[in-house]
């Protein structure tokens, strides 16, 4: 594939695996470009062993292999604690693991991993879970060793990430017993209804009394189940609340259940009737599908990480000269470290060999990476961008600065912080409901009593299961399980159902600037000191154009490059900087360290690059971290919503551009640490402010979990993120404010919707008290309103969305890409 970039002569050509631009040398077999020999190996793999399926199924469907691993990255993996925790099951014939894959992205991924045991005999089976971006891998580790198949999977581009978390704790299971449940109550549902039909059209159920005898004890058999493991969910939950002396949300449901069940046993046994089983079973079904639904989206994101995820499982130990692979627990208080480039440090400690050149946006939020020498500080959460270095540990891993920003004490329990189920205005409602439900059923017993003792039985339990609050949990519950839907597909996606109302009722937004408000993608670039060349100009295009860090895009956009030069001697000196020989001159551009330059004395603020051209200094680079795409609009929007605060840990060169976006009323704070965004969160709520973080970073973890509803930023939602509340996709955040009024909307859409639902209760309830209502008008009558609920629900909510904006429903152009 050939590009042609605007304003230049030059053409370029697209790499056949990857789709990335190839250097100026292409590397070329048969007639397809590869930008670098990794790529081209991977094709050549393929070939050979006939997957080039692989490529058909998408364009450029293979990552970028430009990038060499380290021989020995994964040495760890020979450590027997360390396969111990990540193996799941093992003997002479086959071992099976697990591992999650980021790189996952299109159905040629999935091919390529599902015919694995084409490109190595010693591999068995893998079945991938696209969703959790999961593969399950079946292997002989008499032909190959768990290293072995990890540098397999990485030379297909296709690198695990295996973090610190997976030798902490097992991972999970997966809860089925909902699903088992609401299945049971499903069949039970079907087949009572069925048996229930000549109860509702017979005229004289007496003409045929044996086969209606029959369907009854059948009908009661089938709700046995229904009631003792169906229904356990709801009675637990009830029982547990009053335990604790509170009437939760679950009590009015389980008050119908057992009054609905103890009723139709009883009308059975003593051949009164066929009971109100239908209703039961039916009441439990939709109650389950509810809970299924919005559990069901919602597995495959985690919004449980901590650090260990983000840390690697090992690191590599200097012991009497040599390095050896060390579990990440077993790191102790004086051992030696060595940290490779681009490698995260495990540990706070004294750097003690090499330079070091550490990025610690994602823990103090300071994009400028921050230069260390021999003998200073290091903290544990930076990434080292420089060449090889050595520490000497001084605190463990579970004592450094990075873990005390989940581990502070003042940041109280999460119990007091999150308590969003209790505050709910549908637990008030339904609670009070609840109430007044149980006083019209006792004031109808007593009336009875007096007048006709032997209505008392009939009236009570009519009216517990005519007028139960059912209508209202299941308003609640299919209303929020289907905005958790559209807010899932528009790139939001919350924790559990209960933070739709908090989301809905924020009355101050605080924001972090760099990862959530900036993005990488955004860089720009502009050049300071004396006028360049022509030439010039094509020599530092041609410099930048083989390297892949995310400063060459922005330096070639402003330079007027008329033609690219061959580069020779091309050297890459990871997150410092270039060189090579271009036209016979030797070209350097890098950062102040790199260049042995001192950026401090520069007036700008922002990442330097400075030039050299065979020897002469040429000047400059300032980039800039640019805003993301609507932003600007984001927040005037939000404004007529809620507060808004800016926190940032970066120097203050920003806030002149972001007070113009922003005008005169949000709060903007720079050089901001850890505590400082915490203690301002609780500040902010000690002033009785309901607060929405948005974060992207552990710099964020602790003012995330204090906010009442914390919003992590994330390009990729199954990447690591802290914990919080709601995981929003990065080219999301410019309609926040869009999803933000569906939540508001939700309240209104449960009340409207219960308020419908309770015509029928009310005209049910009429009839109840006065002793006049049928088992049988009362079976209709319930299913009738569960089906409204549903019914308006579905048509309110996507109205809501349509008039917002928001996707409500796949389109057909959505279609195609639903696995990439």
């Amino acid at each position: 594939m050939v590009k042609e970039y605007a304003g230049s002569k030059a053409l370029q050509i697209s790499c056949y695996h990857c789709g990335e631009d190839c250097p100026n040398n292409t590397i070329r077999f048969e007639d397809k470009s590869f930008c670098c020999s990794g790529c081209q190996s991977v094709y050549l793999l393929l070939q050979e062993t006939g997957l080039c399926t692989y490529y058909s199924l998408n364009q450029h469907a293979g990552i970028n292999r430009r990038e060499e691993t380290r021989k020995d990255k994964f040495a760890f993996l020979e450590s027997a604690t360390i396969q111990q925790a990540l193996i799941q099951f093992r003997d002479t014939a086959e071992t099976h693991i697990t591992f999650y894959i980021p790189y996952i992205h299109c159905s040629s991924c999935m091919y390529l991993l599902e015919q694995l045991h084409r490109i190595h005999k010693g591999v068995i089976r893998t079945d991938i879970n696209f969703l959790k971006k999961e593969a399950s891998i079946i292997f002989k580790e008499a032909e190959l060793s768990l290293r072995g198949l990890v540098e397999l999977l990485t030379s297909l581009g296709y690198e695990p990430h295996i973090s610190l978390q997976q030798m902490q704790k097992s991972k999970p299971k997966v809860a089925k017993s909902l699903i088992y449940k609401l299945g049971v109550a499903g069949f039970c549902f079907g087949n009572i209804m069925l048996l229930s039909f000549p109860e509702y059209f017979s005229e004289d159920v007496q003409q045929e009394q044996y086969l209606g005898n029959i369907f009854r004890y059948l009908s009661l058999l089938l709700s046995l189940p229904v009631f003792f493991y169906c229904a356990s969910v709801f009675l637990q939950s009830a029982w547990k609340g009053i335990r604790y002396k509170q009437v939760n949300i679950d009590f009015p449901v389980a008050i119908a259940i057992i009054a609905t069940f103890s009723r139709s046993l009883i009308d059975v046994l003593m051949n009164n009737g066929s009971g109100y089983f239908d209703s039961l079973s039916g009441i439990v079904f939709f109650m389950l599908a509810g809970r299924v639904l919005q559990d069901k989206t919602y597995g495959a994101l985690s919004f449980e990480r901590d650090y260990t995820d983000y840390f690697p499982i090992a690191a590599s130990l200097v012991k009497d000269g040599h390095i050896v692979a060390c579990p990440l627990p077993d790191i102790k208080a004086g051992n030696t470290l060595k940290i490779h480039n681009n490698e995260l440090i495990p540990a706070d400690g004294i750097l003690t060999k090499g330079k070091a050149q550490i990025d610690y946006s994602f823990v103090t939020g300071e994009s400028v990476p921050v230069i260390r020498e021999m003998g200073e500080m290091i903290y544990a959460g930076g990434k080292q961008l420089g060449s090889d270095m050595e520490i000497l540990v001084v605190k463990e891993v579970a004592h450094s600065y990075l873990t005390s920003l989940w581990n502070k004490e003042h940041q109280g329990e999460d119990q007091e912080t999150k308590a969003h189920e209790a505050k709910s205005f549908v637990h008030a409602l339904a609670t009070n409901f609840t109430w007044i439900v149980l006083g019209i059923a006792l004031v109808a017993g007593i009336y009875w009593y007096y007048h006709e003792p032997a209505k008392i039985w009939p009236a009570v339990t009519t009216i517990l299961i005519i007028a139960c609050p059912c209508a209202l949990l299941l308003t609640a519950t299919f209303t929020r399980g289907y905005i958790l839907r559209i807010l899932g597909k528009n790139g939001l996606f919350l924790r559990n159902a209960h933070v739709i109302e908090p989301l809905g009722n924020l009355t101050h937004l605080v924001f972090d600037k760099t990862g959530t408000l900036t993005a990488s993608a955004q860089i720009t670039a502009a050049h300071f000191g004396a006028g360049l060349s022509q030439e010039e100009e094509n020599i530092i295009a041609s410099i930048t154009h083989p390297t892949s860090h995310a400063m060459s895009r922005p330096v070639r956009a402003i330079l007027k490059h008329t033609e690219l030069y061959e580069v020779f001697d091309f050297k890459e000196h990871a997150g410092l900087g270039v060189s090579g020989l271009v036209k016979g001159k030797h070209v350097q551009i890098g950062t102040a360290g790199f260049m042995q330059r001192a950026a401090d004395e520069l007036p700008q603020k922002g990442t330097i690059l400075f030039i050299k051209i065979g020897g002469a200094d040429k000047g400059y680079f300032v980039l800039t971290q640019g805003i993301r795409s609507g932003i600007p609009e984001l927040l005037q929007q939000l404004q007529h919503l809620s507060q808004i605060s800016l926190l940032s840990g970066d120097m203050p060169h920003q806030e002149t551009m972001f007070r113009k976006i922003v005008g005169d009323g949000p709060k903007l704070y720079f050089q901001q640490q850890p505590a400082d965004k915490l203690n301002y969160v609780k500040a902010l709520q000690d002033q009785g402010q309901v607060v929405g973080m948005i974060g992207d970073g552990l710099n964020d973890a602790g003012a995330l979990k204090q906010s009442n509803v914390g919003i992590c930023i994330a390009e990729d939602t199954n990447s690591f993120t802290p914990a919080g509340d709601a995981i929003l996709k990065g080219d999301q955040l410019h309609i926040l404010h869009k999803l933000i009024r569906l939540c508001k909307s939700s309240k209104g859409i449960i009340i409207l919707c219960f308020s419908f639902s309770f015509l029928y209760n009310a005209v049910g309830l009429f009839l109840a008290v006065q002793a006049k209502l049928s088992p049988i008008a009362a079976a209709i009558l319930m299913p009738c309103s569960t089906l409204s609920i549903m019914l308006l629900t579905y048509i309110i909510s996507n109205m809501r969305s349509k008039q917002l904006g928001l996707k409500w429903r796949t389109q057909e152009h959505d279609k195609s890409h639903v696995l990439q």
